[in-house]
């Protein structure tokens, strides 16, 4: 009895506490109930992203947070989600992913260098006042999702066109 008991007391406890049978949301899911991404949802659904970052992967994305996306002027995220922009926007987003799982202790050296999915290579220091991705700085890292990794930044990230 003790231990029947015992059994079921345990599997309600870690059900509680979402151990048993949970999974990690992908990417677009974990920033979607986030709720501080509701820009980078939109203009991923906007570049036809989506589908890719819900994908296998693994993904490291570097997500900027609304209040990143709003230190942009406001005509020109309008003017990036209008679809005549879809490949400039495809172009901006797709810099902001490296392919494979990338966690911050991952980055051993002062300097690293990933190539983005975009094409081009990031710049990211490691010292003792934290992590920069180029100009943005990292607020919160290893966001860990079911097909990757998140990384949350405070900039929007342009690559040079």
């Amino acid at each position: 009895m003790f231990r029947r008991t015992f059994l079921a007391t345990a599997v309600a406890a870690a059900l509680a506490l979402g151990t048993v049978g949970a999974q990690a949301a992908d990417i677009v899911g974990t920033a979607v109930k986030n709720g501080n991404f509701t820009i980078l949802v939109t203009a991923l659904k906007a570049a036809g992203l989506v589908e890719t970052l819900e994908g296998k992967g693994p993904f490291t994305v570097f997500a900027p947070t609304d209040d990143a996306f709003n230190k942009l002027p406001k005509h020109v995220l309008d003017e990036l989600l209008k679809p005549e922009n879809k490949d400039r926007l495809v172009k901006i987003l797709t810099y902001h992913v490296v392919p494979g799982k990338v966690l911050s202790t991952d980055l051993t050296a002062p300097v690293t260098t990933p190539k983005t999915v975009e094409g081009s290579k990031l710049w990211i220091d490691v010292d003792k006042s934290g992590v920069r991705v180029n100009q943005a700085k990292v607020v919160t890292a290893d966001i860990v999702t079911s097909n990757g990794v998140i990384h949350v930044i405070d900039s929007v990230l342009i690559p040079i066109f």
